[in-house]
């Protein structure tokens, strides 16, 4: 906890506000309008409570407005009635104004803040999301962006009006009484001070209860996930323990929250009771000296409730705004995240530089070194080159580094050490559009998004239907469309639970053949099929591997025995490679893999 006041004192709340004033600034032209509302909205407010003192005073016959001495008591009383009701059309005509063009305000910020949060993450490198669960961003993206949305909402503006209409109030009550005045704006510092103090413990309970709605999303995120492992090994009472310890303490924090939220509100109660028998004591006696008529001491009492009103909806807002601040604070958090993976300032184009380089297709690793964590490498002093058309296929036991070297490859991760190429030019001289649409990569498990067949072979890229088409024939998947009960327009389940998960990985091998890849990936991408579906798969292979160069991974040795070059890795390292016969006569990992599989089929 002392580490987060320390925070707190480090970045105050209206720096975190600042942050985001640009959200603010596209806004400016209705900001500007409801804040010129809050002026005819405050005099109306501040003139009501006179309005019903000269009504008092003209009972009693002894009216202090000048146009109201002349007039029978009846015609004063209409003229009062009719002015008043001036003043509440006018607060219900601009406050209904004012209202919307807030609110909308706000969720046009909001709205933005969501886009470039999304934007944001969608653009951070795989590494960040190895190490922050998918429930905890969920939360920020989507509760705290809500949180945020009504600061702007009916917090900002709500703050200033209230602060408005307190001046205006402050500034009418001098006019009539000063000595009755400077009582009520004495009584506002400590009422300000508990406020403050008050809401910095509010502040730092919410906070801790945004961290333990992290936590419970998270965990609620990866038992759906995995439902099927909780049912089949009986978690269920297991998880719903732990699921019940996280919810206890978040509803500990919560109960915090609205302890130090009531606290304000019976405070407020408390000060405003006693100023009203302040001034009721007070102005009696200002009243029996003729001092002070009755109708001014009525509208007294109005005005110490209306002084205290909005200090109450301040401190609503105030406590709107802890949560906002909370919320900014997290949003900045991710906000600031760094990019690690961007595209070069050079972003050469690969075809542009095979305009003239006829040679497509050629991989080379110059000393590549790599590790998840610092100075803990997965891959160590990788040096190899893999020519135009070449199939490679890359072997080794568990954890050996091959779908890390494919990571690289494909940008996911940065080198620690060394650099990689492709045809010539260092990846990260490539845009990364560029080099994913150079490189294809079909894993062991593909996953597919909510909507149909088509959406998710074109991902949203301006295809046409007949390439579609073209792909799932050379796939040899158009048969199994064609036989779904939408053929192209079926509509798949998210992760596309309604068909199979053979038929999943034939979508995702059409998905990579309609982008027509220079550099085709294979990440154990057969593994899941069965016989017959492989059968057909293979087919399609033998079309999409055809003058391309091509990278394997594959467990079962046998199925690579024809590929041009096997390199063998142990614990990140390379020590062997070559062609399955030269490797057999090596005697080496490889063969003795090759032996160990074979005895067992």
């Amino acid at each position: 906890m002392n580490n987060y006041l320390t925070k707190k004192a480090q970045q105050n709340d209206w720096r975190l506000f600042r942050k985001l004033m640009p959200y603010l600034g596209k806004n400016r032209g209705i900001l500007l309008i409801s804040l010129f509302l809050l002026v005819p909205l405050a005099g109306a407010g501040a003139i009501q409570p006179l309005i019903i003192g000269q009504a008092v005073s003209l009972l009693r016959e002894e009216p202090t407005w000048t146009f109201l001495a002349d007039v029978s008591l009846a015609q004063g009383i209409n003229m009062l009635v009719k002015l008043l009701l001036l003043t509440v059309i006018v607060r219900l005509m601009f406050a209904s104004v004012q209202g919307y063009l807030v609110q909308k305000i706000g969720q046009e910020i909001t709205a933005s803040v969501r886009e470039d949060l999304f934007a944001h993450v969608t653009s951070l490198a795989a590494s960040f999301f190895d190490r922050t669960p998918v429930g905890k961003l969920v939360t920020r993206i989507t509760n705290d962006v809500e949180a945020l949305g009504d600061v702007f909402a009916s917090g900002a503006v709500g703050v200033v009006s209230d602060f408005v209409s307190i001046s205006a109030i402050v500034v009418t009550i001098y006019l009539v009484n000063w000595q009755l005045a400077s009582i009520l704006v004495l009584m506002l510092i400590p009422v300000t001070a508990l406020i403050i103090y008050f809401q910095r413990q509010y502040r730092i309970a919410n906070y801790q209860a945004r961290e333990e709605l992290s936590k419970l999303n998270s965990m609620l995120q990866e038992n759906i996930a995995g439902i099927n492992i909780v049912q089949l090994f009986r978690r269920e009472r297991y998880n719903s323990e732990m699921y019940r310890g996280i919810n206890n303490r978040y509803r500990k924090e919560v109960n915090k929250i609205i302890f130090h939220d009531s606290a304000v509100s019976a405070t407020l109660e408390w000060v405003a009771l006693v100023a009203i028998a302040v001034v009721l004591w007070l102005g009696g006696f200002f009243v029996l000296k003729e001092t002070m008529t009755f109708g001014q001491l009525s509208a007294f009492i109005l005005y110490s409730q209306r002084l205290f009103n909005p200090l109450r909806q301040f401190a609503d807002k105030f406590t709107m705004f802890q949560s906002g601040f909370t919320a900014i604070e997290r949003i900045t958090e991710l906000m600031s995240q760094p990019i690690e993976i961007t595209d070069s300032a050079k972003n050469l184009s690969l075809n542009e530089s095979n305009s003239t380089n006829r040679s497509q297709g050629e991989i080379k690793f110059e000393n590549v070194w790599f590790g998840y964590k610092p100075d803990e490498y997965v891959l160590k002093n990788l040096d190899f080159t893999i020519k135009p058309g070449e199939k490679i296929a890359l072997v080794g036991p568990t954890g050996a580094g091959k779908s890390s070297i494919i990571r690289l490859l494909c940008r996911l991760y940065e080198p620690s050490q060394g650099r990689i190429l492709v045809d010539g030019i260092d990846i990260k001289d490539i845009s990364q559009q560029d080099l994913r649409r150079y490189i294809g990569v079909i894993l062991q498990e593909s996953f597919l998004f909510a909507g149909d067949v088509e959406r998710n072979i074109t991902l949203g890229d301006n295809y046409s239907f007949e390439e579609v088409k073209q792909a799932a024939k050379l796939t040899n998947i158009d048969n199994f469309i064609n036989n779904l009960t939408g053929g192209y327009h079926t509509q798949l389940r998210e992760r596309g639970t309604n068909i199979s998960g053979g038929q999943k990985q034939l979508l995702a091998f059409a998905r990579v053949a309609i982008r027509d890849p220079k550099v085709l990936v294979l990440d154990e991408a057969t593994a899941s099929l069965d016989v017959k579906t492989e059968a057909l798969i293979q087919e399609a292979l033998d079309h999409l591997l055809r003058d391309r160069t091509a990278i394997i991974i594959a467990h079962r040795l046998s199925t690579i025995r024809n590929v041009d070059k096997i390199l063998v890795l142990e614990r990140g390292e390379l020590i062997e490679s070559g062609s399955h016969n030269e490797l057999l006569e090596q005697d080496g990992l490889y063969a003795s893999l090759y032996k160990l599989q074979m005895l067992g089929n």
